[in-house]
């Protein structure tokens, strides 16, 4: 008689890329959440009267619950209890913050400046202690369904649907604001909620299979008890300690800069602040629905190009499909040439440039480190480019440079996180992904915080004079009698045709550019500890380590 031998959820594919793109909705909508108003930057300041360091502190003060141990005690949550508690509560303050900062946009506590700038904050901060955890949830869930399968190309794909995420936001926010911040914070916070509501759905498949583990007589690593002493020794481990600082130097250098850049490029390379009517793809009569479905197509290339032809053993089909795929994307492209020959002239849609370079990009490289390795030699070219990408921006006034620092930045953006966050899986046993992970969001955030706000701060400091001439401005239209959106309109008028006092970025700028140096010498640093640890950094995802399976 013939034994049947039951498999896991797991063990399917469709299952388990099922469950990334459930777990990834989470992971699209905070990210939206996290950068679109970089892309409201100029309406922000116009209607509400925010200024450069207020846009900055609302960013900056995101980070402060999780500068003191917010995503610690997520991670010690998710490692005793699981990602099933840790996702509903921390997704669900990520849900209250959206709310309230919707609310406080649209006046609901006082429409008074500084009622609305405190309140903003405040959703602000309860969103950030979300933000972090929810990420950490989704990086420890990918680690569950996928190890020892596809695990770096399935965290390639889960952090391509965070950057599409934040590409959209950057992009698509004016077009969704119409006019009104308030309207676009609103459609951000309801995302959030639509995907909690996926993971919910989530849950019962992850529900079922850590019944068959337990069934099939297996240890979940979360049965674990968590000890302090476990994050002493991850704090005390080198390959950790430099991987965890270089996550810091490098995102402190990216996901502040991605929140001014469309700002940068409006004030510094005269790019334009609205698409002009002929620069939209139409849908459905819709053109946010139509400009949304660029990066959508963007983001499926990007995927049937890296995932697809690996699945195919025979090479002249593989090179078929690739070939169709490349060919139809090409097509694609041409058919809407007019308005993307406009949108490389738009601050936002070009500053979307950066997230839907990593969209393209992260999935190859996740794939590439999945087979080839390399994952420290990675992470060092990445952080030359980001070093190029910065300077490119700072100290050159050219367009094209400016195109290749967006690009290079773009690339940068992808190959680092497709190699740090599988080589964190390497360095850290299974059973602390959870801490180790949050860990290094809380270290991060230290740098975020402090860049967020810095560069606004910075920037406010040496742009006294356009500070004093854009309050000159807004008083003699309020004078005339213009309404708010009459001032807005006006101010476009002015800086379409040259006429509004602009901020000089170099120096902000400059500023990201060191920290991309430190994080050469971390990488270096990193590349040399591994050699010493013996944890396989440059080695495929199938390979063994030398040092066995992540001992501490």
């Amino acid at each position: 008689m013939t034994e049947t031998i039951k498999k896991t959820l797991k063990e399917s594919a469709a299952m388990r890329w099922m469950v990334l793109i459930l777990i990834s909705g989470l992971i699209f909508s905070t990210y939206w959440f996290q950068d679109f108003y970089g892309g409201l930057k100029g309406l922000m300041e116009s209607e509400l009267g925010f200024s450069s360091e207020e846009f900055g502190r609302i960013l900056g003060l995101t980070t402060i619950a999780n500068m003191f141990g917010m995503i610690i005690v997520g991670g010690i949550i998710l490692d005793k209890w699981g990602v099933r508690i840790a996702g509903l509560v921390f997704g669900g303050v990520a849900v209250l913050g959206g709310v309230i900062s919707a609310l406080a946009s649209a006046g609901f506590f006082g429409d008074d400046h500084s009622t609305m700038l405190n309140w903003m904050i405040v959703g602000r901060v309860f969103f950030g202690s979300g933000l972090e955890v929810v990420c950490v949830v989704a990086t420890r869930t990918v680690v569950k369904w996928f190890k020892g399968y596809e695990l770096a190309l399935a965290m390639a794909i889960n952090m391509g649907f965070g950057r599409l995420g934040s590409a959209m936001g950057i992009a698509l926010s004016v077009d969704i604001a119409g006019g009104q911040v308030s309207t676009a914070v609103a459609f951000a916070a309801t995302l959030i909620a639509i995907t909690l509501l996926l993971f919910v759905i989530y849950l019962v498949f992850d529900i079922k299979l850590d019944k068959q583990l337990k069934d099939g007589s297996s240890t979940s690593s979360e049965d674990e008890e968590f000890k302090f002493s476990d994050l002493i020794k991850l704090i005390s481990n080198k390959s950790f300690l430099y991987i965890a600082l270089l996550c810091v130097t490098f995102y402190a250098a990216v996901f502040p800069f991605i929140n001014y850049a469309p700002d940068l490029l409006i004030n510094k390379f005269n790019f334009t602040g609205i698409l002009a009517s002929e620069g939209n793809v139409i849908m459905f009569g819709s053109k946010t629905l139509g400009n949304a479905s660029v990066y959508v197509v963007f983001f499926i290339f990007a995927i049937l190009f890296s995932v697809v032809p690996g699945k195919i053993a025979d090479k002249s089909k593989r090179m078929i499909f690739i070939a169709i795929v490349f060919t139809g994307f090409i097509a694609y492209l041409y058919g809407i040439h007019t308005q993307l020959s406009l949108w490389f002239q738009n601050g936002q849609k070009t500053a979307s440039l950066i997230p839907v370079g990593t969209i393209l990009f992260t999935p190859i490289f996740g794939n590439y480190v999945d087979k080839k390795g390399k994952a420290a030699s990675l992470m060092i070219l990445g952080a030359l480019l980001l070093i190029f990408a910065h300077v490119s921006l700072s100290l050159f006034n050219n367009v094209y440079m400016a195109y290749a620092g967006l690009l290079s930045l773009g690339v940068a953006f992808s190959l680092v996180p497709a190699a740090m966050w599988p080589s964190v899986a390497k360095i850290v046993p299974e059973s602390r992904l959870g801490t180790a992970y949050a860990s290094m969001f809380t270290i991060q955030n230290w740098g975020l915080g402090a860049f967020f706000w810095g560069i606004g701060a910075l920037l406010n400091k040496v742009n006294p004079l356009v500070l004093n001439e854009r309050l000159k401005i807004k008083e003699s239209l309020t004078a005339q009698g213009m309404n708010t959106s009459e001032i807005l309109d006006k101010v476009i008028e002015m800086k379409e045709m040259g006429n509004y006092p602009m901020y000089d970025y170099t120096y902000p700028i400059l500023m990201l550019v060191v920290s991309g140096i430190v994080a050469i010498f971390l990488a270096f640093a990193l590349k040399r500890a591994d050699l010493k640890q013996g944890y396989g950094l440059e080695l495929a995802s199938s390979a063994k380590a030398p040092n066995g399976e992540n001992n501490d």
